[in-house]
């Protein structure tokens, strides 16, 4: 019967399939256990992310490794290697391995921008805290993840397509921010009527085909809702900080904790809720009318128990021909100070967590 150095010996020559080094490399056995007169061989592997179809070939390879050397049956538990095992192999990680975009060895921090339903004006603050970030210097992505209601590309007054060259896909860039959306891949805004599976491997795409480069953040506008394309890419980031939109409402705050509990089923870090449509302030009188209500917001973020990281007001941004946007608040706006108010909170929060 197998014994236990010839079990670290056989599975410790496999890799970990997103660091590229031998698990023995990465001292990601952590345990064994063997049962002679069952000729049962039991491990613990730890890989840099869990729930894969990487790590599904992994443990194949594992038990046809040791079923080859004599055991008649297997069983493996998988759990992810600790954060500071990682950070050491961030810097050994070649130029492909690091700007992957769903590798552990990325740097890239994700963002993502969740509602529990549609109307409450998700993609406007998905789209002005991009912009904020990249105001503040911050090199910022923005996947437009809503499938089914793709408008990032007309929210910031898009009028060019990205290029694709050997294969590779290269993204948009408007003020300061890369931008890829499905939008730019249906003819005459037609309606998406793809199912699941086929829109999982465009969101695939979105991460791994985009050359992104460089990025600091890189934020994903969510289909409102818990539905599967939201669940599909909370399972494929290695790890991201979730921003909860609702409006005052008690009604969408209360839908809105939806999205926040997704977050957290899904072991993701919610970086805190912002209160859309707070209010309508009159430029005549300069009275603010709470057209949706009070309290929503605060009550959500306490339900959360994250903070409120901003209230926008109900208005619009000031069209300005020669450099339209009609979602895009100008920087010198009182709402745009608002949006850059937020993103130095989000960056503040971000730079804590290190």
């Amino acid at each position: 019967m197998i014994n236990e150095q010839q079990v670290r010996e056989l599975v410790g020559a496999l890799n970990d399939p997103f660091l590229h080094k031998t698990l023995a490399e990465t001292e990601g056995i952590i345990e064994v256990s063997i049962k002679e007169e069952k000729e049962h061989v039991s491990v613990k592997i730890a890989v840099a992310k869990t729930g894969t179809p990487e790590q599904l070939n992994l443990q194949m390879e594992i038990v046809n490794a040791l079923k080859g050397a004599g055991a008649k049956s297997v069983g493996i538990r998988f759990s992810e290697l600790d954060s500071s095992v990682l950070e050491n192999f961030r810097g050994e990680a070649t130029p492909a391995e690091a700007q992957d975009m769903l590798s552990p060895l990325n740097n890239t921090k994700f963002i993502s921008i969740a509602s529990g339903k549609g109307g409450v004006g998700k993609s406007t603050v998905s789209v002005n805290l991009a912009v904020a970030l990249s105001r503040l210097g911050k090199k910022v992505g923005l996947i437009d993840a809503d499938i089914y209601g793709f408008s990032v590309p007309d929210m910031m007054g898009v009028q060019t397509m990205p290029v694709v060259e050997n294969d590779r896909i290269f993204p948009v860039e408007r003020f300061g921010v890369k931008m890829i959306s499905m939008g730019f891949f249906v003819e005459n805004n037609a309606p998406v009527v793809w199912r699941g599976p086929m829109l999982g491997k465009v969101l695939d795409q979105f991460f791994r085909d985009v050359e992104w480069g460089e990025l600091d953040y890189l934020l994903l506008d969510l289909p409102p809702g818990t539905g599967d394309v939201a669940l599909d890419i909370h399972q494929m980031l290695p790890e991201s900080n979730e921003i909860v939109v609702t409006t005052p409402h008690p009604t969408a705050a209360f839908v809105a904790a939806r999205a926040g509990a997704m977050a957290i089923k899904t072991d993701h870090h919610i970086l805190g809720v912002v209160e859309n449509m707070s209010w309508f302030q009159s430029d005549v009188s300069g009275k603010k009318e709470y057209v949706f209500g009070q309290g929503g917001g605060p009550k959500l973020a306490e339900e959360l128990r994250t903070d409120l990281l901003g209230q926008i007001p109900l208005g619009q941004p000031d069209i300005i021909e020669e450099d339209f946007a009609p979602s895009v608040y100008a920087r010198n706006h009182s709402t745009g100070q608002l949006y850059i108010e937020m993103a130095q909170r989000v960056i503040d929060q971000l730079n804590e967590e290190k």
